[in-house]
């Protein structure tokens, strides 16, 4: 069962996205704060999370360190791809940058619409859908042709080679290595990389990437594509800084070749 789980200090707000789950057939845990959220990501109850709405401001914390925190605490190590969508009053656009830079995917800016942030989780949930399918599948052909036999999902690999090396990467953990080292990315940082990945001599914009990872791109964001490469760059440096594996192409955007 889709399982929702709720950091949101308004009542008002938790009722109704309780009415609007449950009319999904999804179930719901709301917290109210943000000191029992790390102490229930480590219990048993919530080890299938599907989603995690994280209001920005709540009255003993904030939800973007609370975002880090499970995006990079070892002990809660498999709900760090879980998608995370913050809520947040406040109108600046610094915060909703700082938010899609500390590991969410995605936010909704109150007042909102029920239907909105379900239509949002959704778009998230099915873009990682997509792009399970599409590594599965050449996984399933370079398995196919090189053993004769199909594997399972489990044992599946993509690989990608290109002029920076060996990348490999598992569809079913979504975990990505390069020289056989593996790679600490948050979600949207891992759906840059496969974007490039897969087309090593395109460049592509800010704008073509920032579309690549969500369905609701906010081209005034298109900003924190630079934040999330600068990211990713830091990863790849602490497996070899010898190379220079993301290239920027100024008025243009990124490619993983020089052009």
């Amino acid at each position: 069962m889709t399982h929702i789980l709720l950091v949101e200090d308004d009542p008002a707000i938790a009722m109704s996205l309780k009415v609007t789950c449950k009319r999904e057939g999804w179930l719901m845990t709301w917290l109210d704060n943000a000191s029992s959220v790390l102490p229930m990501l480590r219990s048993d109850a919530v080890q299938d999370l599907s989603a995690i709405i994280l209001d920005v401001g709540l009255p003993d914390g904030d939800g973007l360190s609370l975002c880090q925190h499970i995006r990079y605490a070892s002990d809660i190590d498999q709900l760090k791809n879980t998608p995370i969508v913050f809520l947040t009053a406040r109108s600046d656009e610094v915060d909703r940058i700082l938010g899609l830079e500390m590991g969410g995917d995605d936010y909704c800016a109150k007042p909102f619409s029920p239907r909105e942030l379900v239509a949002r989780l959704k778009s998230i949930w099915r873009r990682e859908q997509l792009l399970l399918e599409q590594t599965t599948q050449i996984a399933t052909a370079a398995t196919d042709t090189a053993n004769g036999s199909g594997h399972s999902l489990a044992e599946q690999v993509v690989v990608f080679e290109c002029q920076s090396g060996m990348w490999q990467y598992q569809p079913l953990n979504y975990s990505l290595t390069w020289q056989e080292q593996k790679l600490e990315l948050s979600n949207t940082e891992r759906k840059i990389l496969l974007t490039l990945l897969q087309a090593p001599n395109q460049v592509f914009s800010r704008e073509q990437l920032l579309n690549a990872v969500s369905d609701y791109p906010d081209h005034r964001l298109a900003r924190t594509i630079d934040s999330h490469v600068k990211s990713i760059r830091k990863q790849l440096s602490l497996v070899d800084e010898s190379l220079d594996v993301i290239y920027t192409h100024r008025g243009l955007g990124y490619g993983l070749c020089p052009v």
